[in-house]
């Protein structure tokens, strides 16, 4: 007998990367959460986001767009959009990876940020 895995995490938005396929859509979101104080990156989400979502999703963070990156990110991510961090992603895993990150993730929804209480992420767990 197989047990899954499952949950539900928030993630600060702190970027995307555009869609390769649908012009002008996402491809990815870049997740954070904090770790103690600080910010990390923690991986990224790919799908979950209907395409009506998604371009409401775009609208708001059009308005946060920057130009740094508000995390170290040493990923391999092309056209990313680097974002302020406000917004809070809902996002269900199934497991995580050897480094910690969030794998088979899926985009939930989201909120903007009412404090930073409902994202930390212990990389270990």
């Amino acid at each position: 007998m197989t047990k899954t895995f499952q949950a539900i995490n928030r993630f600060v938005l702190v970027g995307y990367e555009l869609s390769t396929v649908a012009r002008g859509l996402i491809g990815a979101l870049l997740l954070a959460a904090y770790q103690g104080d600080r910010l990390v990156y923690v991986g990224s989400v790919g799908t979950g986001f209907k395409e009506r979502e998604a371009w409401q999703l775009l609208d708001l963070m059009d308005k946060l767009k920057t130009t740094r990156p508000t995390v170290k990110y040493d990923g391999s991510r092309r056209n990313v959009v680097w974002l302020e961090p406000t917004l809070i992603a809902d996002v269900e895993y199934r497991a995580r990876t050897h480094d910690g990150r969030p794998r088979d993730a899926s985009y939930k929804g989201h909120r903007e940020t009412q404090g930073n209480a409902s994202v930390f992420w212990n990389a270990q767990s």
